[in-house]
């Protein structure tokens, strides 16, 4: 699926607060930044698309599997990075939506792919009243919203 909304990622800079936050959240935790953990990060914030740990794994020569595992579950623990469950073999791994832009996920129930979308404003508006009416007479307070298209990709169509 090539339908990225965000910047390529040679073209994205990383934020450098971006370090900082995830180093509080994981002190917060219990945990520790290390450098491991930086590094996925790093590869996390250029991604134009939540990985799959194969695609984690090569776009971070040096990166053991195993520590890839451990460090992903301790980040998405303090709220760093969000596991995005699709068909296929893997998940897909993203950093936390609040660490960069508020998107939502066209997700192909053949591959198992996961690409980024950015709704149009009137979309957003639409589905930000649409979430205070369904909550409105359950005494439910929406906190944010996630949009997940299920589909066929360009390349299983």
């Amino acid at each position: 699926m090539t339908t990225p909304s965000r910047p390529p990622a040679d073209l994205r800079p990383l934020r450098p607060e971006l370090h900082v936050t995830i180093g509080d959240r994981l002190a917060s935790a219990g945990q520790r930044y290390t450098s491991s953990r930086r590094a996925l990060v790093d590869v996390l914030a250029r991604a134009t698309q939540p990985l799959a740990i194969p695609d984690i794994l090569a776009a971070g020569p040096g990166l053991a599997q195993s520590s890839v595992y451990r460090n992903l579950a301790a980040l998405e623990q303090a709220g760093a990075v969000h596991r995005i469950v699709a068909s296929g073999d893997f998940a897909r791994y993203e950093l936390a939506e609040d660490l960069t832009e508020h998107h939502h996920h066209l997700i192909c129930t053949t591959c198992g792919d996961v690409a980024d979308f950015t709704a149009p404003p009137a979309l957003e508006r639409s589905l930000g009243k649409a979430m205070a009416e369904v909550a409105g007479g359950t005494g439910f307070t929406p906190a944010r919203h996630r949009l997940d298209l299920l589909g066929t990709c360009p390349s299983c169509a």
